[in-house]
């Protein structure tokens, strides 16, 4: 078995399996199960976001991992914008309460700043930015995806992760939490920023 082609600086199995989905069949000679692999796969560090966007943290993580195993690779960041909030959580989404990774904490504190807001004006978005880098760096290329929606006033659904079960996309009557995994990857965020990097992850690996 040869080396992988092409790491995802993740832990995180569900994109992965995205990344393969979308991988797949587009590259000759590419078994997406075993040349597509995530960060545990090849001891990837972990790389500290210390930069102050979306795409400037995805892109120093792509390029970090890259650089250490010497595979090319593919890095994400996201997070929710919300728009009286000036754009807020933003990158810092995942600690917004103190504590990175505590959704439930984040969630509280976000819908408890909202109170008094009314519908009309609970627009936010869902925002991803990847990135894909070379070992030498010679290839940096980020690409922005968007889940535009509304957010609720209580959380609904058992599904996803984050702040899934208080955005509503626009157009849609139900969370992202509420959405089957196929119908909210056809229309995420993620999805988005990984379909736009798509042609130049084929072009690097074919």
């Amino acid at each position: 078995m040869g080396a992988p082609k092409l790491v995802l600086a993740t832990h995180n199995q569900g994109k992965l399996r995205e990344l393969r989905e979308l991988l797949r069949g587009q590259v000759p000679g590419l078994d997406v199960d075993v040349d597509v692999v995530d960060a545990g796969a090849v001891d990837a560090p972990d790389v500290k976001e210390t930069g102050v966007t979306f795409a400037e943290n995805s892109r120093l993580k792509a390029h970090e991992v890259a650089k250490a195993t010497g595979i090319l690779a593919i890095a994400d960041d996201s997070g929710l914008a919300v728009d009286v909030l000036g754009g807020s959580p933003g990158i810092f989404s995942a600690r917004w309460a103190g504590r990175h990774g505590d959704d439930a904490a984040n969630l509280a504190l976000l819908l408890a700043q909202l109170g008094d807001i009314d519908a009309g004006h609970r627009g936010a978005r869902f925002v991803c930015a990847a990135a894909l880098a070379s070992p030498d760096g010679s290839l940096d290329v980020v690409r922005e995806g968007t889940l535009e929606g509304t957010l609720l006033t209580e959380p609904r659904g058992a599904g996803g992760f984050g702040y899934d079960p208080i955005l509503q996309p626009l157009g849609l009557e139900k969370s992202c939490a509420e959405l089957a995994p196929a119908e909210k990857n056809a229309i995420s965020h993620r999805g988005n920023a990984f379909r736009a990097l798509l042609p130049h992850i084929v072009a690097a690996l074919s």
